[in-house]
């Protein structure tokens, strides 16, 4: 009798082939997809005797889908503009973690942010990484959920240097004065503005007062000097002295009850250029500068190459305020699929190696951008076509089978044999 279950094992081998490309192309249009191919494996042979030579003589049993690979090559990358949005072009998975603690892996990149300002993926788990403290990663510590809500503050950073780029007139008169302001911060992010009173004293000598208004520390009345000193120039119109920078400008007794400011006036540029000068030209400040800022709040932020995020806050500061993580694995077939874009590792897949993105044989991350799936339409098609083939090759037999079987019947009922 023929044996209905070979052809059978082809019929259900090719149905699930099937399947799988079905799943392929409803995939066709999912971030961060990755295609799957069937392969067939025989089934056990049924040893039947042996040749004059010794030779075995075996019957095969059918077959069946021994393996189901992923590949795991690139997607295309599209450019959304979504900032929270982030591609890995090379291997890795972002990492994702859920209210119980566990943790999952995805290529989808596809984040955005909740409501409590945590960068998350499409099924509301969080995107892992490694937190920033005043623009600084340490990757040391253990993974947190990347925030990146709005409300975030860049500290304040009190003023320590500052300078101006000031021409003071060689042709004013002894007792001429020229002042100029400069806005400070102190270690509040508060504003004070520093008045600059120059007075020519004689040929190619002035002094100079630096005064804060009295409010600042507290007090009414004429501003309170908080520096004051003589400067010299030679006969071109430079400074001989000081020389360098002015040190132990010490702001005290701020009202708002910050720190002690201690500043420090550069006379010269870093490359060794002047900053005060007295020639015949009205008495002018054409620049100035200082190190500190006020406190701010985060604007915008994007995503670079490797995992940073660099926000852009209300205060003109730019800083890191975290790094996405990768993590790879030793054998990606070795994932359990989970649905939702997402996998969880097994025994064959290994532990996953958390790092940063471009280190560790990790890839590399374009912000503003999403991985496409990496199904390609017309191979499938092609698969399709085989695949039913063997589908149609499959059901024949099984006809052909049941058509001998028929006549077997038949043949034994037949009266008078």
């Amino acid at each position: 009798m023929p044996l209905f279950s070979i052809p059978l094992s082809g019929l259900t081998a090719s149905s699930d082939a099937l399947n799988i490309i079905s799943n392929n192309l409803a995939n066709l249009n999912t971030v961060g997809f990755k295609d799957q191919q069937a392969n067939f494996q025989d089934l056990f042979y049924q040893m039947l005797g042996t040749t004059g030579a010794g030779d075995p003589i075996q019957q095969g049993a059918g077959t069946e889908v021994g393996s189901v690979d992923s590949n795991f090559t690139n997607g295309d990358l599209q450019a959304t503009g979504i900032p929270t949005d982030v591609a890995i072009t090379g291997n890795g998975f972002f990492i994702t973690q859920g209210a119980n603690g566990a943790e999952e892996f995805t290529r989808a990149g596809n984040f955005s942010v909740n409501a409590q300002g945590d960068l998350v993926a499409t099924n509301g788990q969080n995107v892992m990484g490694y937190p920033a403290v005043n623009g600084v990663v340490n990757t040391g510590q253990g993974l947190t959920a990347i925030q990146l809500g709005q409300g975030q503050i860049s500290a304040p950073l009190a003023t320590s240097t500052m300078d101006q780029t000031t021409n003071l007139d060689a042709s004013a008169a002894v007792g001429d004065t020229y002042s100029t302001p400069l806005t400070v911060y102190d270690s509040l992010g508060n504003s004070h503005v520093l008045t600059f009173n120059y007075t020519k004293t004689g040929t190619n000598a002035w002094s100079y007062q630096i005064t804060l208004p009295a409010a600042d520390t507290g007090g009414t009345g004429n501003p309170t000097v908080v520096a004051s000193g003589n400067l010299t120039f030679d006969s071109n119109g430079n400074l001989t002295a000081p020389t360098g920078s002015v040190t132990g400008i010490n702001v005290a007794g701020l009202a708002d009850g910050a720190a002690t400011m201690k500043l420090t006036w550069n006379l010269t540029t870093a490359n060794g250029g002047a900053t005060m000068t007295q020639v015949a030209s009205q008495s002018s400040t054409s620049a100035t500068d200082q190190n500190g800022y006020a406190s701010g709040t985060l604007q915008s932020y994007t995503i670079n190459s490797d995992g940073t995020i660099s926000g852009a806050f209300s205060n003109g500061q730019v800083q890191t305020i975290g790094q996405i993580a990768l993590a790879n694995f030793a054998n990606y077939q070795g994932l359990e699929l989970n649905g939702g874009n997402s996998y969880t590792p097994t025994l064959a897949s290994g532990q996953p190696v958390v790092g940063t993105a471009g280190t560790g044989g990790r890839g590399t991350m374009t912000g503003g951008a999403v991985e496409l799936s990496n199904v390609d339409i017309s191979t499938e098609f092609t698969n399709l076509i085989v695949v039913q083939r063997g589908f149609e090759a499959n059901a024949r037999m099984v006809t052909t089978f049941d058509s001998i079987s028929s006549d077997t019947i038949n043949l034994q009922a037949t009266p008078g044999n």
